[in-house]
């Protein structure tokens, strides 16, 4: 209730009338000018309160709010480069998703740093791996075709660009990055819940009660009023079930699905007449599918569904080798490249298409709403004065003209930043540069967001929030996902664990104790196994007199050339990616937990005050309480004890 009309006004009359019947029904009535008067008394007020430009405000102009950050509800982030949207006009519940994505932008920076550096790291050895240099000099090595049908037989030293960008991306620093990402998602949300006790105490919430404000206001209106019960039904509940299993078997169809689509497409873009087709048919069936999968996330987020890419990207690689008929599979040097080159499309795309249309769908409309509704000029009368417009009135008309606001609104909002979070955290061993890309993003992302609520939008609702709700739970979800995403990354799809196996086992400097060799030479060898061209099927043969010069084809796998059974290295290396994911996952999830533990939730400071207001509010409720009136009080003075009676 404001408290700047005129004395004796009609306004002010009704104000009084709502006040008295607030203070008959027992609400204690304060005025708070100093905290909104500014709001409301200032000549530009209803536009200049929404979002009064601050220090580095995007959208500038206007005036700013005075200096004491006690005359404004401006939410002032981590750094003072981050101003958002004012809580005062669009409620807690917004600001607070703002507070939440200017504290993960403002972390993802450290996160983005590391990633960098460990990018940077890998492209300063790109020629100085012994696997890329053995797949550099094999220009001897004749691998088998990449399909059963017109696909020719091919030299390994042909892909050895690939090869060093695999290396460039698959090494050491990737385990190293994978765990620091484990530690910092866990330290993210620990330092969230910090900020958000800090934010929501100085707003006044930290202890606020969205049932008991609700039935307050219930009670307000009729004192006879019956709380509605707590239901639960059971079949509501398996009926969602269903429907969430159902989703995720969809979304497992799809992955397989495109799956499918990079082999069929590998081997027909191998049979094209373009030459360069024929030479990156692999590359150019990945960049494909990750453009169809990057569609396919789009399709799901329009049915509200979490659309998460799955570690199933790249299936074991036998799946491949049924669909295709023959030996195939993975380059030589990894897999993860593949990987690599899908999460940068995907990303890349989602944050430019996507924030684009986004963005551009409501700017057009707004616009063209404009042009339509303009009003026109009303001819005036000699000698008649134009009525000044109430600046309110004036605002709330301007509101009225913008696009309906969407009650998912919010939740778009939300749902489009934790799917972003998913990619940084889960595939982050594959491609490091994600909180880069990220972090890029979320700095044009948290302007066009306020943008689009400032201009483009109506006002959404104000609603009060003292957290972000159920997504804390969905991103402490995705933070054990991160875990077994990342597990699963390095020791399935990395070369990671075999090279190890190799280094430690069956090296030169292991077998030969022999240390003025690379402990890698000859990993490539030992990783390739042999076909005979003879044994293809006979229109699979490709080029007979190869067959027929009894020669033979190697493919990346740990077979015997006799019956093509598994060899003893295969089972090593099985065992050793089964105890690498075990014990990678025990030692992330346990340092999770320890992380978790060890930073408060709560800062001491929030404690504090809380503990200082209870003990304020009881002082002044016990200070009603006379002794005089309530017989057999104990009274407490000058440290003794006396019983009082009346008489």
């Amino acid at each position: 209730v404001s408290d700047i009309h005129e004395v004796g006004s009609t306004k002010e009359i009704k104000r009084k009338k709502f006040l008295d019947e607030l203070s008959k029904k027992g609400f204690a009535i304060k005025v708070r000018g100093s905290r909104y008067g500014y709001l409301l008394r200032n000549a530009r007020s209803v536009k200049n309160c929404t979002a009064p430009p601050g220090r580095g405000y995007p959208f500038g102009g206007g005036r700013a709010f005075p200096s004491d950050p006690k005359q404004h509800c401006l939410l002032v982030g981590p750094k003072a480069h981050l101003t958002f949207p004012s809580r005062c006009y669009f409620g807690e519940k917004v600001a607070l998703y703002f507070a939440w994505l200017g504290w993960y932008t403002y972390l993802l920076g450290f996160a983005a740093l590391m990633g960098l550096v460990v990018f940077v790291a890998g492209i300063t050895v790109f020629n100085s791996s012994q696997v890329s240099k053995e797949i550099c000099e094999a220009n001897n090595t004749i691998m088998c075709p990449l399909c059963d049908q017109k696909c020719p037989f091919w030299l390994l030293s042909d892909t050895c660009t690939y090869a060093r960008v695999t290396h460039m991306i698959d090494n050491e620093g990737t385990v190293i990055f994978a765990m620091f990402m484990a530690i910092w998602a866990t330290v993210f949300l620990e330092l969230w819940k910090r900020q958000r006790a800090t934010v929501v105490t100085n707003w006044d919430l930290y202890m606020w009660d969205e049932d008991e404000e609700e039935l307050a206001l219930e009670l307000i209106n009729n004192l006879q009023h019956e709380p509605r019960r707590y239901q639960h039904s059971y079949l509501r509940s398996t009926i969602v079930l269903i429907l969430a299993l159902l989703m995720i078997a969809v979304l497992i169809g799809i992955a397989h699905a495109l799956v499918i689509y990079r082999v069929v497409a590998t081997a027909f873009f191998t049979q094209s007449d373009f030459e360069f087709l024929r030479e990156q048919a692999n590359t150019v069936a990945v960049m494909t599918g990750a453009v169809l999968h990057y569609l396919s996330i789009i399709t799901m987020t329009k049915v509200q569904s979490v659309a998460r890419g799955g570690w199933w990207w790249e299936k074991p690689r036998t799946f491949s080798q049924l669909v295709a008929g023959g030996p195939g599979g993975c380059h030589p040097s990894g897999c993860i490249t593949d990987l690599f080159i899908q999460m940068a499309i995907i990303m890349m795309l989602k944050q430019t298409i996507s924030n684009l249309v986004e963005f551009l769908v409501p700017w057009i409309g707004h616009k063209i709403r404009s042009r339509q509704k303009r009003p026109k000029k009303r001819n005036m009368v000699v000698g008649e004065e134009e009525e000044p417009e109430d600046p309110c009135k004036k605002q709330w008309l301007s509101n009225y003209q913008l696009s309906e606001v969407n009650i998912f609104s919010l939740f778009d909002e939300f749902l489009e930043m934790v799917i972003q979070y998913s990619f940084t955290t889960i595939f982050v061993a594959a491609f490091p540069l994600a909180p880069l890309l990220a972090f890029c993003n979320n700095l044009f992302e948290i302007r066009l967001d306020a943008i689009k609520m400032m201009r483009l939008r109506r006002r959404m609702v104000p609603r009060k929030a003292n957290d972000i709700g159920i997504w804390l739970q969905v991103l402490e979800a995705i933070g054990i996902l991160a875990v077994i995403g990342n597990g699963l990354v390095i020791a399935i799809t990395s070369d990671f664990i075999p090279v190890q196996v190799y280094k430690y086992t069956y090296s030169p400097c292991m077998t030969k104790n022999s240390t003025a060799v690379d402990c890698l030479t000859g990993y490539i060898n030992h990783s390739l196994s042999v076909f005979r061209i003879q044994d293809f099927e006979h229109h699979t043969k490709g080029e007979p007199e190869l067959a027929l010069m009894g020669l033979c084809c190697r493919y990346r796998d740990y077979r015997n050339a006799d019956d093509y059974s598994y060899t003893v290295q295969f089972w090593h290396v099985f065992a050793a990616r089964l105890a690498f994911l075990i014990l990678f996952e025990h030692v992330a999830l346990c340092v999770k937990l320890i992380a978790a533990w060890y930073v408060p939730d709560v800062p001491q400071s929030v404690k504090n005050h809380v503990l200082d207001e209870k003990h304020s509010n009881l002082r002044k409720e016990l200070r009603w309480v006379m002794p005089q009136k309530v017989p057999g009080v104990a009274v407490l003075r000058d440290s003794m004890v006396f019983s009082w009676r009346p008489g």
